[in-house]
C-alpha cells in the first residue's frame, strides 16, 4: 500500500470512528492499528462528542479495540484537556463547530459555567450566540469571563468591518463640497478630469492636470438617520450579533444618527447601549421568543423625520407572528415616502436561512430588496444606498458577491 493510500485510510478511520477499523483493515488497511501517536488523541477528542458509544457522563481516557472510550465527564481537568486537544489538532473553524456540537449533542454547558474552562474556549460568533441564549443561567463567577470572551469577538468583528464601513459612508456622503487638502481616497476624478481637459497633451496623449479636486472630509453632524431593526428570534442569532456590532460602528460616525432596535413580541431600544458599549448591547438582547415585526416597524417610525435622508434596515426572516397585512402596508408607506428600505434575511457568513417567501416577494414588488448578505459585503450596500443607487439592482450585485 502506498503512503497516500495509508493516509486516506487513516482519514476515513478518523471520520468513521472505531467501529470502522476492522472493515478498513479488510479493505487493505493492514493488520496493525490504523492510528498512533497524535492520531489517537485526535480520535479521542472526536469520539467524546460524535461517538454514540462514548459516555458523556465520564469514562477514562484511552482506546479499546472495538469502541472509543474517550469521554467528557463532569470533572474540570478532563474538559480542560479536551479543549486543549481540539485546539491543538484542528483548525480554528473546525474548533468552533466541535465546541458548538459539544454543547448541543452532549449538553456540556459546564464549558460555560466554569471560568477556568470558559477561558480556554475559542472565542467565535457561535459561542457568543450560545452565551447570549444561556445568559440567564450563567453563574456570577463566570460572568466576567463570559464578557471577556464576547468582547474578544466584538473587537475582532469591529476590526474586520469598521474601516471599510467608515470608508463607504464617508465616500457616499462627501460628494458636494471640495477641499484643497490632498487625499488620494478623496480625489474627485470626474471633476478633476472635466476641469483639465483643455490641458490634454495631444502629442504625448496625456492629461496634465493643472488643478486637482478633492472631496471635503468635513461633514455636518447627523446628516443621515440609519435605523437597524433586528429580529432577535433564535434562528437569527448570528445575524443579531453582526447587526448589533455594525450598529455600534454606525453610532461612532458623527454624520449618522443611529438607532438600533431589537424585537420579538416586544420591542427593545438598544440605541444608548449601542453608542456606549456593544458588549452591554449584546447582553441586552434576548434570543428566542415570538415575532411581531409590525410592532417594531411601528416603533421605528418615530425616528423618521426626513424620509429621503433615512436608511431603514430590517434584519429578519419575515416570519410574522403579528399583523402581516399591516406590516406590508407600513413598509410600503416607508418606501413610498422616500425611505431607503432594505430587508436582510440574513447578515451572516452562512448564507440565507429559511424565510417567508410570500412576504419577501411582496416586498420586492414594492421595490424593497429582500436577500441574505455577508457582513463583508454590507459596506458596498450601505454606500450604494446612501448614494441613491437603485436598491434592487444594488441588492442583486451585493448578493451575487456574497454567494459566488
Amino acid at each position: 500500500m502506498t503512503t497516500i493510500n495509508q493516509e486516506q485510510v487513516k482519514r476515513w478511520r478518523l471520520v468513521l470512528g472505531a467501529a470502522s477499523e476492522e472493515k478498513l483493515k479488510a479493505c487493505g488497511g493492514g493488520s496493525g492499528r490504523l492510528l498512533d501517536g497524535d492520531d489517537v488523541l485526535m480520535d479521542e477528542a472526536l469520539a467524546a462528542i460524535y461517538d454514540d458509544t462514548a459516555d458523556a457522563s465520564g469514562m477514562d481516557a484511552g482506546t479499546s479495540g472495538k469502541s472509543r472510550s474517550a469521554g467528557l465527564g463532569p470533572s474540570s481537568p478532563k474538559l480542560a484537556k479536551w479543549l486543549g486537544d481540539i485546539r491543538s489538532f484542528f483548525p480554528q473553524d473546525v474548533v468552533s463547530v466541535i465546541q458548538a456540537d459539544a454543547i448541543e449533542r452532549k449538553g456540556l454547558t459546564q464549558l460555560l459555567f466554569e471560568p477556568e474552562l470558559l477561558s480556554q474556549v475559542k472565542p467565535d460568533i457561535q459561542m457568543v450566540a450560545t452565551l447570549m441564549a444561556l445568559k440567564g443561567k450563567i453563574p456570577e463567577k463566570t460572568k466576567e469571563t463570559a464578557r471577556q470572551l464576547v468582547r474578544a469577538v466584538v473587537e475582532e468583528i469591529v476590526k474586520r468591518l469598521s474601516s471599510n464601513m467608515q470608508r463607504a459612508v464617508t465616500g457616499a456622503l462627501n460628494r458636494r463640497q471640495h477641499s484643497p487638502l490632498p487625499s488620494f481616497t478623496g480625489l474627485d476624478w470626474n471633476r478633476t478630469i472635466r476641469a483639465n481637459l483643455k490641458h490634454y497633451d495631444q502629442e504625448r496623449q496625456l492629461l496634465i492636470p493643472q488643478k486637482v479636486y478633492f472631496f471635503d472630509r468635513a461633514r455636518k453632524s447627523k446628516e443621515w438617520t440609519v435605523i437597524l431593526d433586528i429580529d432577535q428570534s433564535g434562528s437569527m442569532a448570528n445575524s443579531v450579533i453582526y447587526a448589533s456590532i455594525i450598529g455600534s460602528i454606525f453610532a461612532s460616525m458623527p454624520a449618522l444618527d443611529t438607532r438600533v432596535v431589537a424585537f420579538d413580541t416586544e420591542v427593545v431600544d438598544l440605541s444608548e447601549q449601542c453608542a456606549e458599549d456593544p458588549v452591554d448591547m449584546l447582553f441586552g438582547i434576548q434570543l428566542g421568543g415570538g415575532t411581531d415585526i409590525n410592532k417594531s416597524v411601528a416603533y421605528c417610525e418615530q425616528f423618521i423625520t426626513e424620509p429621503k435622508k433615512t436608511l431603514f434596515i430590517l434584519v429578519t426572516d419575515l416570519y410574522e407572528g403579528g399583523n402581516r397585512s399591516e406590516l406590508l402596508r407600513r413598509l410600503d408607506d416607508l418606501q413610498q415616502a422616500g425611505v431607503k428600505t432594505i430587508c436582510l434575511l440574513a447578515l451572516s457568513d452562512e448564507g440565507t436561512p429559511s424565510y417567508d417567501e410570500m412576504v419577501a416577494k411582496k416586498l420586492s414588488q414594492f421595490g424593497i430588496p429582500c436577500f441574505g448578505c455577508s457582513p463583508d459585503r454590507l459596506p458596498e450596500l450601505i454606500e450604494g444606498a446612501l448614494k441613491g443607487q437603485d436598491l434592487l439592482m444594488l441588492a442583486n450585485r451585493v448578493q451575487a458577491g456574497s454567494n459566488p
